[in-house]
């Protein structure tokens, strides 16, 4: 029988620094990852061995993550590396700066923003990741909060992304070509990423493929007028392809709980299933009593989208307590054809366009960062 076992990796430090792996196999196996600041050592070899992982130093002021993935036979895993940040030298506390623009304090040279506000033509505005990284903010939708996260404020009313969405939403969009505008935004391209199992012509095409995306974050405020089934829900984040979503992650806390609840949809693309649901804290319900392990107003949680080839995980992770993990199985959900790319999203997507007009919700993000295979 085929075996390939690995040792856990701690976080590493800001500076250099090499972690062992211990190889437990019976198989020839190869290492690879998809960054230029991790070396491998050897990244190939037989049966029982080490790999030595080592990390450059971090100058960036924000958490960085690869992938090591490592195959043998019909075997793949794949293990994440986390690198602290860097001090900075402004901010001795080492934390976020409340007196910084949000892309001094994150790394935003993949992303632009969308505000709901008209930008001429009856549609929402989107802030160019050169603009989003010229220091910018706004008062009402995309500021840095007094403890220095990353705030996004999303009203019930305003201006939409296209005549064919419903709601509102201040949310990045992931931006592979950052600055290169001769780079279009669709299609499988540079600006986009693919699944692992994507066509090899699509891989090749795209930016990378596979990814991880992870979020440390609180929800501050959902709504609380409305339809039923529309009060206190908001999506925090997702992977957008051509015209579905691999995976859309809501909060929902209904008027009167003190908790909160995180579900996520799975929308497979035309006649390949209908949408799936599925509960990871609490339940999607629009009357449930307050859930018991669910996640107040105001509590920082983190959560980490990934996908490998086929396999979707969502991870909620909170201090204390247990991980929550959910894994389907993508590989009859039409992503893996040739056309189909992918991009993340993250920050507040509306889920609620029948509350007063001036009813909102706000979250704030501590952490954001990602990270995709390339070729």
């Amino acid at each position: 029988m085929e075996s390939l076992i690995l040792s856990s990796l701690s976080e590493f430090s800001k500076s250099e620094e090499t972690q062992a792996i211990a190889i437990t196999s019976n198989l020839a196996w190869n290492a690879t990852d998809n960054t230029n600041w991790i070396t491998i050592t050897p990244s190939n070899g037989s049966n029982n061995g080490t790999i030595n992982v080592s990390v450059e130093e971090n100058l960036a002021l924000t958490k960085r993550i690869g992938i090591l993935t490592i195959s043998g036979g019909s075997i793949s895993k794949t293990l994440t590396i986390t690198q602290a940040a860097v001090e900075d030298n402004s901010n001795t506390s080492g934390t976020l700066d409340p007196n910084k623009a949000p892309s001094e304090n994150f790394d935003l040279s993949t992303w632009n923003l969308s505000i709901p506000e008209d930008k001429g033509n009856g549609t929402a505005t989107t802030i160019a990741v050169s603009q989003i990284n010229n220091k910018y903010e706004n008062s009402k939708y995309f500021y840095t909060a007094a403890d220095g996260g990353m705030v996004f404020k999303c009203p019930v009313d305003g201006f939409k992304t296209s005549n064919n969405t419903s709601y509102t939403r201040v949310e990045l969009r992931e931006m592979l070509r950052g600055t290169n505008t001769g780079i279009s935004t669709q299609g499988v391209n540079k600006n986009n990423w693919v699944f692992g199992t994507a066509p090899s012509t699509d891989k090749e095409a795209a930016a990378g493929y596979d990814g991880e995306m992870y979020a440390t974050l609180a929800i501050n405020h959902v709504t609380t007028t409305g339809n039923n089934s529309h009060i206190g829900r908001i999506i925090i984040g997702q992977i957008h392809a051509n015209n579905d979503e691999p995976i859309r992650i809501y909060y929902r806390k209904l008027k009167d709980n003190t908790l909160g609840s995180i579900y996520f949809a799975h929308e497979p693309t035309d006649g390949n299933g209908n949408e799936q649901w599925y509960e990871l804290i609490g339940s999607k319900s629009n009357d449930i009593s307050n859930p018991s392990d669910g996640i107040a107003l105001n509590e920082k949680f983190s959560y980490s989208i990934k996908v490998v080839g086929d396999s979707l995980t969502l991870t909620i992770l909170r201090e204390g307590k247990s991980d929550v993990v959910k894994t389907i199985d993508m590989i009859n959900s039409g992503f893996n054809v040739g056309g189909q790319y992918m991009y993340f999203k993250a920050g507040v997507y509306q889920a609620n366009n029948s509350g007063d007009d001036n009813d909102f919700a706000q979250v704030t993000f501590y952490t954001l960062e990602k990270s995709h295979s390339t070729n």
